[in-house]
């Protein structure tokens, strides 16, 4: 389980995120007003599908999923590339759980990959969200120079060259999503990545098969 790496605070984090400057995914302009931000929806409705909600499987499906992940994190990539392959076979698709991801970027290279995926068109997110976290030992290395560029090498076959990243990167609407997904964590208590909602409950860390097999098991009964 990968802890955050934000100490400064709550206030101040949600301060610098409503700026468009967290993570640094946009440097302040000279004389520009920070980025509004909706507040997030209180905790009852965060645990439902939200309109800007990315999911996975028949949206009316029974048991609920929510995933908050981080594109840097190797446990959350572990979960996407091992675990949720046989997730998706046994329980997704068929039709007796969905899956909501949401984005929980811990630094700044998280966030701008975040911010990436959010502007592929609906139908390829998730295979563009597989590409990134099947990719990240290449491109998420701490050896690499520009990880950003790194990226942008697979994402070609999904439409996303050098131009599309730049002004996908500077569109203030597809920081917001990141930064309301973030900030509606927070609000749930997220403060590591992965972090499971199973009907509510909350999983944090690494999970088997076996394991949520089991939880499954009892709510789709």
């Amino acid at each position: 389980m990968r802890n955050m790496l934000i100490v400064a605070g709550g206030a101040v984090a949600v301060v610098a995120i409503a700026a468009g400057v967290y993570f640094g995914t946009r440097p302040p302009s000279a004389g520009q007003p920070p980025v509004a931000v909706a507040a997030a929806p209180d905790k009852n409705a965060l645990l439902q599908v939200q309109a800007t909600d990315h999911v996975m499987g028949d949206p009316k499906a029974p048991v609920t999923l929510i995933e908050y992940a981080s594109f840097t994190c190797p446990h959350c990539a572990h979960f996407h590339t091992q675990i949720l392959p046989e997730i998706k076979k046994k329980w997704i698709d068929t039709g007796k759980v969905k899956l909501i991801y949401r984005d929980f970027p811990l630094d700044q290279v998280a966030a701008k990959a975040a911010q990436i995926a959010e502007c592929v068109p609906k139908d390829r997110y998730f295979g563009v969200v597989d590409l990134i976290f099947r990719g990240q030992p290449t491109w998420a290395a701490a050896a690499a120079s520009d990880p950003i560029a790194e990226l942008a090498k697979p994402l070609r076959i999904a439409g996303m060259g050098e131009n599309e990243i730049k002004s996908c990167l500077a569109n203030d609407a597809k920081a917001n999503e990141v930064i309301a997904d973030y900030r509606g964590g927070e609000t749930l208590g997220v403060n590591s990545t992965p972090t499971l909602f199973i009907d509510g409950q909350v999983y944090r860390g690494a999970r088997s098969v076996e394991e949520l097999d089991a939880v499954f098991a009892k709510l789709a009964k």
